[in-house]
């Protein structure tokens, strides 16, 4: 595998949405995505146009793995907090564009991926997984770069770091 581009962040509410504006991107859907989806969408835009890739074209050989610890509990732990004995009236609008499947569903979408999706949980960070899973993902032999990237955004150190790999010919 050979790494084409990348890009890591420490993401926040804060950063997320001044990211969003200097890269002066256009995507109604993001301001109803929780801030693991923003995130990783985020990065992916900034790997794929450092490698040269716009999100209108078409990328059947292209295929996007995502990892972290806690899938979405930041958004489940919202969600609980609108709960109470007294007022039981849970929020549903904290479960728009909440899972981690959405995630890579947004990246895929925005920029025209048509390979495999596919989100792993791990209990920590290991590049090494990432690079397994990109392995997997390369087992496809229509296959030819993987958007892979850890997104985390509920423990003490929250990071969303993204790959572009392309298989070695």
């Amino acid at each position: 595998m050979k790494l084409l581009s990348e890009y890591s962040f420490v993401p926040s509410p804060e950063n997320v949405d001044e990211l969003y504006r200097s890269l002066g991107m256009s995507y109604p859907k993001f301001f109803k995505m929780d801030l693991m989806s923003k995130a990783s969408l985020l990065a992916a835009e900034r790997v794929l146009l450092s490698a040269g890739l716009r999100s209108d074209e078409t990328k059947p050989d292209m295929a996007v793995v995502l990892v972290n610890s806690t899938s979405s509990a930041i958004d489940d732990i919202e969600f609980q907090k609108t709960i109470s004995k007294e007022s039981f009236f849970p929020s549903p609008s904290l479960f728009v564009y909440t899972l981690p499947n959405v995630a890579c569903a947004e990246i895929a979408i925005r920029n025209r991926i048509m390979g495999e999706t596919s989100f792993y949980l791990r209990s920590s960070y290991s590049e090494d997984f990432l690079f397994k899973a990109a392995g997997w993902a390369f087992s496809d032999p229509s296959c030819r770069k993987v958007l892979c990237g850890w997104t985390e955004c509920l423990t003490d150190t929250p990071l969303c770091r993204m790959m572009l790999l392309e298989r070695d010919i």
